[in-house]
């Protein structure tokens, strides 16, 4: 799979909903339940609707493969555990984080509304999926929303020679006035893994600077870095120490494991981490500007002015909006493939 749409030719072309319910056979079909099935269908097809292709289902396969060797519950219920202030936890029973932040959604924005400020920690939990998910139907209530999850150790700290930290992804949300919301989602690792296995899938050589072998030293072959690699930081020191930083507040907080703690080597086949996932949801009200929206709209717009011309989200909505015109098109191969597992 790449990041444009699928040949004409080859194509088969979806609607969500109907992508969405292929997606929910496959994991009923796999051990999750149904309540659960339906949403990580729906995160999964909205993925690959927005052209988020490495968190789309290119997953599909590895949700299985977890499922099918007993690593993960897909039909756990996740337990909310309510302190009585801002700060709400969940523990995910060893299952997929999605259910789990569906279980106490509703509970951290009536919090946030509250207080000003709440804070969601969920731990024991399976995170697969991109994160603006999470993250931007917050923002279409009028809430800013962080998110910092760690991963499974692929990544070395700058100057390191082993992995210690996953990929470690950050993503915000901002409501805007008359537009759709600022969001971005990115890596603390200079690329995402789910991107160098498309890349080694396709026979393609990554981006210098992206990663390094097992002996430590620097590789453009994304097998090499798959077999025995790493990924490294974007932006060397500053990155590794936001990777630290996403350890902290994703593991150490929330009571989840460290990247490098875990061990799945008996079951054979898993590929989702378990790791944690920190929610921070703020009320922008309380800043006592009253036009938080409007600021939001304005710095962006400067931003454009200033000469950059897409901002991060700009091509996720842009594909979402063609995806709704034109249905979602899925290469025939990988159609069979879901049809298969379905």
């Amino acid at each position: 799979m790449t990041n444009e749409p699928a040949h004409t030719a080859t194509a088969v072309y979806l609607t969500f909903a109907e992508l969405t319910a292929l997606l929910e056979r496959i994991f009923v079909r796999h051990g999750v339940s149904p309540s659960n099935a339906r949403l990580l269908a729906e995160n999964c097809a909205a993925c690959e609707r927005d052209g988020s292709h490495s968190h789309g289902i290119f997953r599909i396969p590895g949700y299985v493969s977890s499922l099918n060797s007993g690593w993960v519950d897909g039909a756990a219920i996740p337990v909310v555990e309510d302190t009585g202030g801002a700060f709400i936890r969940v523990d995910a029973k060893n299952g997929f984080a999605q259910p789990a932040l569906a279980a106490a959604r509703d509970l951290l924005v009536d919090r946030a509304r509250e207080y000003g400020i709440a804070l969601l920690a969920v731990r024991r939990s399976h995170h697969f999926s991109a994160l603006w998910p999470d993250v931007e139907p917050f923002a279409e209530e009028g809430l800013v929303a962080l998110s910092f999850v760690n991963s499974f150790a692929c990544v070395v700290p700058h100057g390191g020679r082993k992995p210690v930290f996953g990929t470690n992804p950050i993503a915000f949300a901002a409501p805007r006035n008359g537009e759709p919301p600022f969001v971005f989602d990115q890596a603390s690792s200079a690329m995402a893994n789910g991107d160098v296995q498309i890349a080694a899938r396709e026979g393609r050589l990554l981006p210098e600077g992206m990663g390094v072998d097992r002996d430590g030293n620097p590789t453009r072959d994304p097998n090499a870095v798959l077999d025995g690699g790493a990924l490294v930081t974007f932006g060397g020191h500053k990155g590794s120490t936001i990777a630290l930083m996403v350890e902290i507040l994703g593991a150490a907080l929330t009571g989840g494991y460290f990247s490098g703690e875990f061990d799945w080597s008996e079951f054979r086949g898993a590929q989702t981490p378990k790791t944690g996932q920190l929610f921070i949801v703020i009320g922008p009200e309380r800043g006592g500007n009253g036009v938080f929206r409007e600021r939001v709209s304005h710095i962006t717009a400067l931003v454009r002015e200033a000469g950059q011309e897409r901002l991060p989200g700009d091509r996720r909505f842009e594909t979402r909006a063609r995806s709704e015109r034109q249905r979602i098109p899925l290469a025939r191969t990988d159609y069979d493939m879901l049809s298969k597992l379905a």
